[in-house]
């Protein structure tokens, strides 16, 4: 006799419970970087390391800006359409990427960060690397995410790290200016390519039906709300959410995947793309297992594997997942989908599938239950039995996971939950609007 696991994620969840693992799943995607970069500078370097980042996020964020405006029903071609954009990105988690928005007019607007959690990450490492994040990649990333909303949208900054003095807050500013004078700035050629991949091709999310939508706001039609939680959002509006920043980490993911492979052999890809997997694997593992309070047992595993990144959304990785009996062992199955069927096998599902990848998963299960045994089965894709041995030595750490946590993401603790509670990064005050030009602005700071 077998209990399955839900087959919907998000069913029977608090409101509370899901606006929190909307925020992880955000803070998730964004780690994804700080999961595989190391190993692309391990093989590579700096420089080329940058390139694959810029292709990755150009790639992608085109993409996925213009299905969470879809969702949320925020389309449009204004400064305020791009900042909404931003505050449900993978690329900027709330807090550990504290963005102040100020629109002045449909066409003109800034934002600061009172907090960069990227920065705090790469500023230990010099004004190399730092240069590299805050000038060579944010340059041209910052214009794909503008240009999916408006191409003829820029971004530029008025001050960005290297911080001086040392200490400076807030880390950064940047204009975002819409000129009928600008060139059209094209779809970047990664995007092309990726929008015709199976991840691209998910249908839009859908909330929830066994959850509340009158707990919230069902979409994000109404003004930028520059203090925006996600406890503002109905319970099923979440879950639709939810889904949409999980497809982003695959996407994501995916786009990193098919940079590295212009770079590399397929054995140096594969070996990458697994410690990649592996480190975002485990992180997550230990994020989600305490967002949840999910106890160190086989029971608590199914829990939060019901929600990992790994396996969302269900409409691209058709996951089985189920406890035997007296929750003794758990059945991690990968059926027939889209994930596993990318042509190139360029996804997290496909190499955990592959040859070597249950690392993956071992990864994700020993970060809670150190303790666990994994056997691969024979079937169509993947199954693995997950078994806990509690009289044996506790596995380590996975050095992936341990590498991973070079982040300072690994530990952040989300503190608002609610308008007007603190962040967890000290934020810039601003109004939501503003009378001055922009031009004016900067003209006044000489």
């Amino acid at each position: 006799m077998t209990a399955p696991v839900p087959g919907t994620p998000w069913s029977g969840r608090s409101h509370g419970d899901l606006a929190e693992l909307v925020r992880e799943l955000l803070l998730a995607g964004h780690l994804i970087d700080r999961a595989g970069m190391p190993h692309v500078i391990g093989h590579l370097g700096r420089e080329p390391m940058a390139e694959v980042a810029i292709g990755e996020w150009m790639a992608a964020s085109p993409i996925y800006t213009k299905r969470m405006q879809a969702l949320l029903g925020f389309e449009g071609d204004t400064v305020e359409t791009i900042f909404k954009g931003i505050q449900l990105d993978v690329g900027a988690p709330p807090e550990f990427m504290d963005f102040r928005f100020v629109v002045d007019d449909d066409r003109h607007g800034s934002f600061q960060l009172g907090h960069c959690g990227a920065l705090m990450d790469v500023e230990t490492m010099g004004d190399e690397y730092v240069t590299t994040m805050c000038h060579d990649i944010e340059d041209p990333t910052f214009d794909a995410t503008a240009i999916a909303t408006n191409p003829r949208a820029r971004m530029r900054p008025v001050h960005r790290p290297p911080r001086v003095p040392t200490d400076r807050v807030p880390h950064c500013e940047w204009t975002v200016v819409i000129d009928e004078a600008n060139d059209e700035l094209p779809v970047p050629p990664g995007a092309l390519a990726l929008a015709a991949s199976g991840a691209a091709k998910v249908p839009l999310a859908v909330p929830d039906p066994s959850l509340p939508d009158d707990d919230g706001r069902v979409d994000y039609a109404g003004p930028l709300d520059v203090d925006l939680v996600m406890e503002r959002f109905s319970s099923a509006t979440l879950s639709a959410i939810a889904d949409e920043v999980a497809l982003q980490g695959q996407l994501l993911s995916r786009a990193f995947l098919v940079e590295v492979a212009e770079r590399v052999g397929p054995a140096d890809v594969t070996a990458i793309g697994i410690a990649q997997a592996s480190g975002i694997a485990g992180l997550s593992t230990k994020r989600l297992a305490t967002a949840l309070d999910a106890p160190a047992t086989l029971a608590g595993l199914a829990e939060v594997l019901a929600v990992h990144p790994l396996f969302l959304p269900r409409s691209y990785v058709d996951l089985d997942l189920r406890c035997f009996g007296a929750g003794d062992q758990l059945l991690v199955r990968l059926r027939p989908c889209s994930a596993v069927g990318e042509v190139d096998g360029l996804t997290w599902a496909a190499l955990m599938a592959g040859p070597g990848g249950d690392a993956i998963l071992r990864a994700a299960a020993v970060c809670l239950v150190r303790t666990v045994r994994i056997a691969r089965l024979v079937s169509e894709v993947a199954t693995w039995t997950i078994t806990d041995h509690p009289d044996t030595e506790p596995a380590p750490q996975p050095d992936s996971v341990t590498l991973t946590e070079f982040s300072t993401g690994s530990k952040f603790e989300f503190r608002r939950r609610q308008v007007g509670e603190p962040s967890a990064s000290t934020p810039v005050s601003a109004p939501q609007r503003r009378s001055a030009s922009v031009s004016s602005r900067q003209n006044d700071r000489g």
